[in-house]
Formats: C-alpha cells, sequence, structure tokens
C-alpha cells in the first residue's frame, strides 16, 4: 500500500515539475520574442501588411513638328470606396444613402438610383474596405464624385479612394500610327514611343500600400511617398498636314487599284528630317489599316529606281555620259540562260543613254554595265556602296533591316547576277533608304541621315537637341551629280513620268516597275505580282524635297509606276508646294502684269483709298463728300467717282464685292437674295428706283 501510494506521489510531481519547467519556457520564450526579437518580429509583421508599391509617372507628349499633339497621356482614374472609414458613420450612411445613389446615376448614367442604392449597401453589409464604385472615370466626373453627399467630408475620412491611372490618346487617331509607335509591358517597344522610351517615361513614385481581406492592397493615405516625375516630350520633324494628305492620297490609290499595302515618305532635302510617312495595309474586310512600317522596315528588289546608282557607276568611273549611244537592240537580250525585255515592244533603237534612263530600258542599261564591269563585277559593286546604298543608316526607330548587296564572290553569285543587279534586281532596299540615296543627288551629293525626332524637352525647355547629321559629304563628283539630276528631270520632261510635267514646278525623278516572286522559287508567268514606285524631288532647279511612294502588288490590270505610284507623288507634291510659300518665285520675275493698276471693286471710300495708300496705286477721286466710290480703270492711274446714296431711292451697287453690297441695301430695309458669287453685276431694282420696307431685291454676282 505504502509503495503504491509512493509510486502515485512519484508521478504526480513529475508531471507538476514538467507542467512547471515547460510553464516557465513558455515565459522565457515570451520575454524573448518581446524584448529580444521583438523589433524584428514587429518589422516582419509590418511588411507583410503594407508595402511600398510603384506609382506610374505621366508618359511625355510626342508632337509633330509645328507643336501639335501626336500622343499624350490622359489621367484617368478608378473610384474605391473604404466602407469602414471614419466619416462614414451608421447615422451619415442613413441619411445620406439616397443623395448618394441619385447623384451617382445622374453623373455615370449607367444605373439607377435604386440600383446603386443596393450595391453601396450591399458593400456597407460586407465591411469592404475597398469596393470598386466606378473604372476610367475622366477628371471632370472624378472631381464632382468628391463633391457628392458622404465622399464631401475628404477623400479618405469620406471614405473614397480616388487612383489615377494614365492612357495614351493619339489626337489625330491613325495618322502616322506606327511612326509613332507604342510601349507596353510585355510587347516590343515600336516606333518613336519605343525608341525614346527611357525619355518619355519619366520615374515612377512610391506608395505606401496596405493590404486588407481578399489579399487586396489599398492605399494608407491620399499622399505619395515619393512624387512620380513626368517624362519629357518628343518634338518629331512630322507635318501633320501633309502627312494627312500623304496617307489620304494613299489610301484612293491602294483603294483603287485594289492592292495589297503601300508606302509613302517626304523628307525634308537639306536636313534629312521626315515630314510625312504613311503605311496602310489591306485588311480582312478589304479596307486598308497602319499595321507595320513597311517604308522603314521591309526591304525589297527595287527594281528600275536603282538603274540611277548604274548610270552613276559609269558615269562615276569614267565609262560613259549621258550622250553616249546605246543600242537597244530589238527590246530583247540574253543573258546566259534568261531573256531580258523592255516594257516596250521592239525596243527604242539606238538611243543615248540619257534616253535610255528615261524610258527605262532593261536592254539599254544592262548592256552597258556588263559592257563595262563584266570582267571585274565586284568593281561596280564597290562603287554602287560608295553611294551610301548596302549599308544600314542607324535611324531613331528600331526595325532597320541590313540591305542586300551580296559581292562577286557570294555563292549565290551567277552568270546573270550582274546584268539584273544593274535593272534593281538580286540586291534588297527598304523604301527609306532609296529615298536617302535619292535624296543626296538632290542635295548636290551630301547625304544625310534621316531624321524624325528634333528635341527632347521637359516643359517646353530642351533637354536633347538632334541636329541634321550628315552620312556622307559627297557621294560622287559634282560632274557625276549634275549629270543625273538633269537625267532625272528628262524621266518627267520626256520619258515615263511625264504625268509628272508641272505647270507651276519641275519635278526629277524614277519610276520603278518590279516583279516580285510569288513564291519561293522565282517569277512564274501565270504568277506575276508586281511592285510600283516613284522617287524623286521638288523642284527640280532649286530641291526642297525628296519623296518616295511604292505600291505593293496592285491587281487590277493597272501595275506600271506612272499609273499607280506617280499620281500619289503628284499630290503630296501639290499640297506641299501650296503650302510653302518660299517655293514661291516672285510673280514679277516670271510673268508681267496684264495692267499696270490691279482691278479695283467698287465699295467704301476709306477703306479703298487706305489700300491704294499703301500699295503706291495712282488715283484720282472726283470732288466731293462721298462714303462710297466706283472704281474706274486706266493705263495709269485708278480713277474712283463718288456713289449719290438718297434715303428714298435703290443705290447702285454694280462692281460692289458682296459684303459692301448687302451693308447698303440691308440699312434700307431692303430683303436681299444673293446668286452666283464674286462681285455684283445685276441688281433686280435698278438704281434710283423707289421702295418699300422688306421689299425683295436679288444681287446677282459674276
Amino acid at each position: 500500500m505504502g509503495e503504491n501510494r509512493k509510486s502515485v506521489l512519484i508521478r504526480v510531481y513529475s508531471v507538476y515539475a514538467f507542467m512547471v519547467v515547460f510553464g516557465l519556457a513558455i515565459i522565457i520564450q515570451v520575454c524573448n520574442l518581446q524584448f529580444v526579437q521583438g523589433d524584428y518580429w514587429r518589422a516582419k509583421a509590418d511588411s507583410l501588411t503594407t508595402r511600398l508599391l510603384p506609382i506610374e509617372a505621366s508618359r511625355g507628349n510626342i508632337y509633330s513638328v509645328d507643336g501639335r499633339l501626336l500622343a499624350t497621356s490622359v489621367p484617368i482614374y478608378d473610384l474605391r470606396v473604404d466602407m469602414l472609414a471614419d466619416g462614414i458613420t451608421r447615422e451619415v450612411f442613413a441619411t445620406e444613402l439616397d443623395s448618394l445613389s441619385i447623384c451617382l446615376a445622374r453623373l455615370f448614367k449607367d444605373k439607377p438610383a435604386g440600383e446603386y442604392k443596393r450595391i453601396l449597401r450591399n458593400a456597407r453589409s460586407d465591411n469592404n474596405r475597398y469596393f470598386l464604385l466606378k473604372r476610367n472615370v475622366s477628371y471632370r466626373q472624378m472631381t464632382e464624385v468628391r463633391t457628392f453627399p458622404i465622399f464631401r467630408s475628404g477623400r479618405y475620412k469620406g471614405g473614397l479612394i480616388i487612383e489615377q491611372k494614365n492612357r495614351r490618346e493619339k489626337p489625330f487617331r491613325l495618322l502616322a500610327e506606327r511612326t509613332i509607335g507604342y510601349s507596353r509591358d510585355g510587347i516590343q517597344p515600336i516606333g518613336i514611343e519605343g525608341a525614346f522610351d527611357e525619355d518619355l517615361k519619366g520615374e515612377k513614385g512610391l506608395r505606401l500600400m496596405q493590404r486588407i481581406a481578399g489579399n487586396v492592397w489599398k492605399p494608407v493615405s491620399d499622399e505619395y511617398q515619393i512624387d512620380p516625375h513626368d517624362g519629357n516630350d518628343a518634338v518629331t520633324t512630322i507635318d501633320i498636314n501633309i502627312q494627312d494628305v500623304a496617307e489620304n492620297s494613299l489610301y484612293t490609290q491602294l483603294s483603287q487599284h485594289n492592292a495589297d499595302k503601300g508606302c509613302a515618305i517626304l523628307m525634308e532635302v537639306a536636313t534629312g528630317e521626315i515630314r510625312a510617312i504613311a503605311n496602310l495595309q489591306r485588311t480582312k474586310d478589304g479596307g486598308y489599316y497602319e499595321d507595320y512600317n513597311f517604308a522603314i522596315g521591309e526591304s525589297t528588289e527595287p527594281g528600275s529606281t536603282f538603274k540611277l546608282a548604274s548610270i552613276m557607276a559609269m558615269i562615276e568611273d569614267g565609262y560613259a555620259s549621258t550622250d553616249d549611244l546605246v543600242d537597244t537592240q530589238n527590246g530583247r537580250i540574253r543573258y546566259a540562260n534568261r531573256i531580258m525585255k523592255d516594257s516596250h515592244e521592239g525596243g527604242y533603237g539606238v538611243i543615248p543613254l540619257q534616253k535610255v534612263f528615261e524610258v527605262s530600258s532593261n536592254v539599254g542599261i544592262s548592256k552597258e554595265v556588263v559592257k563595262y564591269y563584266s570582267r571585274n563585277p565586284q568593281s561596280f559593286i564597290d562603287r554602287v556602296r560608295s553611294f551610301g546604298l548596302g549599308e544600314r543608316h542607324g535611324i531613331q526607330i528600331q526595325g532597320e533591316p541590313q540591305p542586300i548587296l551580296r559581292n562577286a564572290d557570294n555563292k549565290l553569285w551567277s552568270k546573270v547576277s550582274l546584268p539584273y543587279l544593274s535593272i534593281g534586281y538580286e540586291c534588297s532596299f527598304t523604301p527609306l533608304q532609296i529615298l536617302t540615296f535619292y535624296n543626296a543627288v538632290a542635295n548636290n551629293g551630301k547625304m544625310m541621315k534621316p531624321l524624325f525626332v528634333k528635341e527632347i524637352q521637359n516643359k517646353g525647355q530642351v533637354v536633347k537637341k538632334f541636329s541634321p547629321e550628315v552620312i556622307r559629304d559627297s557621294i560622287a563628283s559634282a560632274r557625276t551629280i549634275k549629270m543625273v539630276q538633269g537625267a532625272l528631270e528628262g524621266v518627267v520632261e520626256n520619258g515615263t513620268a511625264t504625268i509628272l510635267k508641272h505647270a507651276q514646278f519641275k519635278i526629277a525623278g524614277k519610276t520603278g516597275t518590279a516583279q516580285i516572286a510569288y513564291q519561293k522559287g522565282g517569277y512564274k508567268i501565270d504568277k506575276v505580282r508586281y511592285q510600283a514606285s516613284f522617287v524623286g524631288y521638288f523642284p527640280a532647279d532649286n530641291p526642297k524635297y525628296s519623296c518616295i511612294v511604292v505600291v505593293y502588288a496592285p491587281n487590277n490590270n493597272l501595275y506600271y509606276a506612272s499609273q499607280v505610284a506617280a499620281p500619289i507623288f503628284k499630290e503630296i507634291a501639290d499640297k506641299v508646294f501650296a503650302t510653302s510659300i518660299d517655293m514661291h518665285h516672285n510673280l514679277a520675275e516670271d510673268t508681267q502684269l496684264a495692267h499696270n493698276i490691279p482691278k479695283t471693286k467698287s465699295g467704301e471710300y476709306k477703306a479703298t483709298k487706305n489700300v491704294m495708300d499703301a500699295l503706291n496705286i495712282p488715283g484720282e477721286v472726283s470732288s466731293g463728300d462721298f462714303n462710297y466710290v466706283k472704281a474706274n480703270n486706266n493705263e495709269n492711274a485708278l480713277e474712283l467717282s463718288g456713289i449719290h446714296i438718297r434715303h428714298d431711292q435703290v443705290p447702285d451697287v454694280t462692281g460692289m464685292g458682296l459684303k459692301d453690297a448687302i451693308y447698303l441695301l440691308e440699312t434700307k430695309g431692303l430683303n436681299v437674295k444673293v446668286t452666283g458669287r464674286g462681285t455684283v453685276k445685276k441688281q433686280s431694282i435698278s438704281a434710283g428706283s423707289s421702295f418699300k420696307k422688306g421689299q425683295e431685291i436679288v444681287i446677282q454676282l459674276g
């Protein structure tokens, strides 16, 4: 019995001792956590419930050359509500919920007030501390919501949480879409947005956020910990008016010819600045959309526009002159196992090299190149490369491919390579690379790097400036440049581009109609497709702008460049000329006025006299005190005779402009109706007749 009792006591004491030791261990651990490791674990807890999260900066604007917005960041807002905010007491919520619901329904017009009331009440019942009220709200809407019941006590006290985002907008929609480009997370950036992303994106800010139920992060306050810094602005070289003409003209021609795609580029000769760049591709529904920048990124065989490099090489190497006679035979010539043809059946006979170029004779050009370079074809390739062809120009926008201009020792070089290279095959260039070459010819040999962005600005102050950059000071001798400039003018005056003959200004350039491979393996006769292009500059006698137009795969049986590409070039050139005063000659230099005294309308005397004095026009004024005068021209002076106006008679308004005529007649109380346009020729109630107020009088302009 005693032993059993002793055994039980030992077990009880053991359990008691264990509990005492375990309790002491817990106390020691609590003290350790509280006092020794307390700071560490408190920081750990805070890091799990609060965090500094990045706030996007507002992206910089992109401007046209004249300061118009091409791309901008528009702030939009998400509105959320903390239903447990201090300001949303039970009493406030009950008394102001109806008013708030009505205000929200009137502003957003997306659901009735009763629906807003139900949604807000449910959010309150769920103790939702981050309730999404509305996404993508404008600045005007956001500021109005802040004045609504409940919310007007303050952003966070009233529970309203405003989160700003930035949406990229292009005010001119699709104009220069791919050149402006985009920069998006997870997608390869393109265009100016991509090339100047570091300048445009700005610096992110930081905001303290708190994690709440549902693993949702909400702002702790409406203040940033670190303010974001807005991005810089980019000023481009694009002229939006010319860009509009280029895209509309390109769209019209592509639609008319049912073409696959096309592009157009306008460059300023002296600086290399790109004034317009349009790219359109046919969509599945038959329309056209700017989906890829062919002008910069697509390299193809240029065809006949390459012939300029061929005759330049021969002239520069001293082999030929534009006066040399060339036998184009019957328009056909064999090279190894291939027959090369001219577009003109039967050929052109014996003609000067200038004429060969003007009519774009494949036979003539290839014969001359083969004659001079067949023994050393590499020398021809080297000469062409000396013109700046065959190398990338390192433009500001990404995506420029390496041109293809193979050496004569390349494994793909064959017996037909030299003649076909001479007319623009077995090589590959982008439209911009070809234009840069032609622009150098227009610029008397100086090759300029294409320029898309002129400046980076911050709040109007220039941060970076991109000046015109010379790639090559001279691509050829002055003699060669002068000779090929004449050849390019001849193409328009006498050759394949006579459609571009212009009464107002001269154009120089070259057409190019190239076959493009329908499928891998060559040019099948029943599958032939074409690429039509025109590249040139204007005014030819004092070049200001160069331009290239390329239309890929026109399908309506019209594929020659003169019919497809040249009209687009002409429309762009006309617009540029019409809006560029510096390109217009002084009228006195070109013509003699038919009359020394300009034709003058009858009208208000003081205004007429002011113009006469300002322009030093001699005139004789009849005696008397007149407010209105009739103008009569003679060879040496302008005679002004007074018009007698009586209050009870219809005045004589013949010879007046519409403004003066209507003023005089309506002050008499007459009801004036107008037909025609120009100067008043007739009036239905003769001058000096009596009239009644409200009586109708018809004046005929002509």
